[in-house]
């Protein structure tokens, strides 16, 4: 998705309606978000809820989480953004159930076209599945899909999307090996 029209630094990417939201969110993040105690998870996701993410109650976002814009962000039951984790929401960010984003993860939604004289602005959706652990300061970049119960391992940058059930790791980050499904396994 293509965020702006022709040279991008001719003026604004966005109209004045999204950077005035945005501008009161990182006003109530400074002030009633990050302050708030290691616990208060149902405060900020009711904070989060009120600037119109789609989150679970149960879901746990620690205070010094970055949500660029929460109104693209969705967290299914038990996910997780962890301390320190920017979520540069730009287009969709969906975690499904009992994912876990580990501290420092960057989670970013939106880059330039560098093929492009212009490097047009886009922003493509990061489809994170259930039971996926992303580990810490971690980059998952535009448009990826990581498929559930992937691991993806410490400061890995994540360019492609990843299947389901793998040990994913390095600089691109590639399949590792294969994990065992929770279920597959025989008492």
């Amino acid at each position: 998705m293509i965020l702006s029209k022709g040279i991008p630094y001719d003026g604004p990417s966005f109209n004045r309606r999204h950077r005035l939201a945005r501008l009161i969110w990182q006003l109530v993040w400074l002030l009633l978000f990050r302050p708030t105690p290691p616990p208060a998870h149902v405060w900020r996701c009711w904070l989060l809820r009120r600037f119109g993410a789609k989150i679970h109650p149960s879901c746990h976002v620690y205070s010094s989480a970055k949500i660029w814009a929460p109104w693209n962000l969705v967290m299914a039951e038990n996910s997780c953004l962890g301390p320190d984790v920017n979520c540069y929401s730009m287009a969709l960010i969906q975690l499904g159930k009992r994912a876990i984003i580990s501290q420092g993860v960057y989670l970013c939604s939106g880059s330039h076209d560098y093929t492009q004289e212009s490097f047009q602005l886009f922003a493509e959706p990061i489809l994170i599945d259930s039971d996926v652990w992303i580990c810490a300061q971690s980059f998952v970049a535009p448009g990826v899909r990581i498929g559930e119960g992937a691991v993806i391992g410490a400061r890995s940058v994540v360019t492609r999307s990843q299947p389901p059930w793998f040990v994913c790791a390095g600089n691109p980050a590639k399949c590792l090996k294969p994990r065992d499904h929770p279920r597959s396994k025989s008492c």
